[in-house]
């Protein structure tokens, strides 16, 4: 299905305050259409899409999207200007609400490339690379993500030098992971853990820049302390592979917790919902287990969860019988708890 041609930067409204994380190989359309069903507000991101894949390789399939995903942000990566800026018109003409620049992933593909988190040590080259998306942009917001900065530098110093350059360029919104990326000598997941969290420096660069909308990222494993950044006075939070791994968990609540809107959701009724998508998808030549891999944390904390992930796993099942074979595992799973205090299972 091709993306509604709808997104003109107003749908996003404060759907920034929690955000899913963009992460590479995991926010597929699939996945967002998945984490829509659970939340309403929250704002989700495409995986990130190289400018080039888009402009040289005429690669447009990569922005399709299905339009019950709005509020929904194309993340692009690159560092040449024009190409980016051509980049931006097409996630415009294709629908988005939001066009992000990856300023922050650390892997080897992303700075043989030129671009992601060594772009930090080149914040002029980033802030003409913004001018150009801005211009190309006809009304959508543009957004950075970014690290606190990278290797050796002292990000006290080089963190508000980048945002000053970025604000400078017309960046109103930007998510900050609350680490440095160390290029050399950390692989990709080691950056996502190792280098040390540094939320304070983060929210003193929101008292320091009141007029950006600043967004907290990383270090963010559940709720209470999304609440807890947000009553800081930072503008939003975003969370990433906690609300993949267990997205009902996360997700089912965040209208509730965070925008204060009782959203009634059910793993249950979720799960139905993906069987009808399924098939649908399953019509358009979509292997089945494209869809199910980001399914197997629905049930995660509840009882039959380890039922449910073996099902999912089960490739030969899922192409021979399909759905029928979830249907039946989820009325395994979803029969009452005996240890439960009143037999049911419960918001599971």
């Amino acid at each position: 299905m091709r993306a509604a041609e709808t997104g003109n930067g107003m749908a996003v409204g404060n759907s920034y305050r929690f955000a899913v994380a963009p992460m590479m190989d995991w926010t597929d359309r699939h996945c967002r259409f998945f984490h829509r069903l659970m939340s309403g507000r929250a704002l989700l991101y495409t995986e990130m899409i190289a400018a080039p894949a888009l402009v040289r390789g005429r690669s447009t399939w990569l922005l399709e999207f299905d339009p019950s995903e709005h509020p929904v942000a194309l993340q692009l990566g690159g560092a040449d200007p024009g190409e980016l800026a051509e980049a931006v018109r097409l996630g415009v003409e294709a629908g988005y609400d939001e066009i992000n620049l990856n300023v922050g992933c650390p892997s080897d593909r992303v700075q043989g490339g030129c671009f992601g988190a060594v772009l930090m040590k080149d914040p002029r080259l980033v802030a003409r690379c913004l001018r150009d998306m801005c211009n190309a942009a006809n009304g959508t917001e543009v957004t950075v993500k970014c690290r606190l900065g990278v290797d050796d530098q002292d990000a006290g110093t080089t963190l508000p030098r980048f945002l000053d350059e970025i604000a400078g360029a017309g960046v109103r919104r930007v998510a900050i992971h609350a680490r440095k990326a160390l290029l050399d000598g950390l692989s990709p997941k080691q950056n996502r853990n190792v280098p040390p969290l540094d939320h304070e420096l983060v929210f003193r660069m929101k008292d320091r820049f009141p007029g950006l909308k600043i967004c907290l990222n990383g270090g963010i494993n559940d709720l209470d302390l999304a609440d807890e950044c947000l009553e800081r006075g930072i503008d939003g939070v975003m969370m990433g592979r906690t609300a993949y791994r267990n997205p009902a968990g996360v997700l089912m609540e965040v209208d509730r917790r965070l925008f204060g809107i009782d959203r009634r959701a059910s793993r249950n009724r979720i799960a139905r919902q993906m069987f009808d998508y399924i098939e649908g998808q399953q019509q358009l030549g979509i292997r089945i287990n494209r869809i199910t891999r980001h399914m197997s944390g629905l049930f995660a904390g509840c009882p039959g969860a380890r039922r449910w992930r073996q099902s999912l796993s089960d490739n030969r099942r899922l192409a021979s019988e399909g759905t029928g074979f979830l249907a039946e595992t989820l009325e395994q799973v979803s029969r009452p708890d005996p240890a439960s205090e009143d037999g049911r299972p419960g918001h599971c």
